[in-house]
């Protein structure tokens, strides 16, 4: 997607995942923790999906692991009950293009639970998602 705006107030939308069910609709809610001793900035995030009839929802701890202000961030599933959980990694990547800026994301999920049908939804989430997020973008400032 490409935006004309400068990165940094694209990356601004794509950093806080807070910001998320404003422009994703499959992010229902996304709420920071406070913060842990060790700097972790983490969320509870909420997901939910629909297709036709079936409808799934699930909630992730997911933790900011990498941030390049304003060009990367990337969050990763990480839960605190000691079970295992399959693998979620979201990558968010600003450039700068001709007097604007452009996103790349991507999603990973590691889990085999619905795989094609999540991916199916996933894509058309993203493709719907970007008027929504352009249009937060060349608004006003926030």
């Amino acid at each position: 997607m490409q935006a004309p705006c400068p990165p940094e107030a694209l990356f601004a939308w794509v950093d806080d995942l807070s910001r998320y069910p404003s422009w994703l609709g499959i992010v229902e809610r996304a709420e920071p923790e406070a913060p842990a001793a060790d700097g972790e900035v983490a969320w509870t995030v909420d997901l939910r999906g629909k297709v036709g009839p079936l409808a799934r929802s699930k909630r992730l701890r997911m933790v900011r692991t990498a941030r390049t202000e304003p060009t990367r961030a990337v969050f990763e599933r990480r839960e605190t009950d000691g079970r295992h959980h399959s693998a979620w990694l979201l990558e968010a990547e600003v450039t700068e293009v001709d007097g604007g800026s452009a996103l790349s994301m991507r999603l990973h999920y590691g889990g085999g639970l619905w795989g094609p049908v999540l991916e199916r939804l996933l894509g058309d989430e993203v493709d719907r998602s970007r008027d929504r997020l352009l249009a937060l973008v060349s608004g006003p400032r926030r």
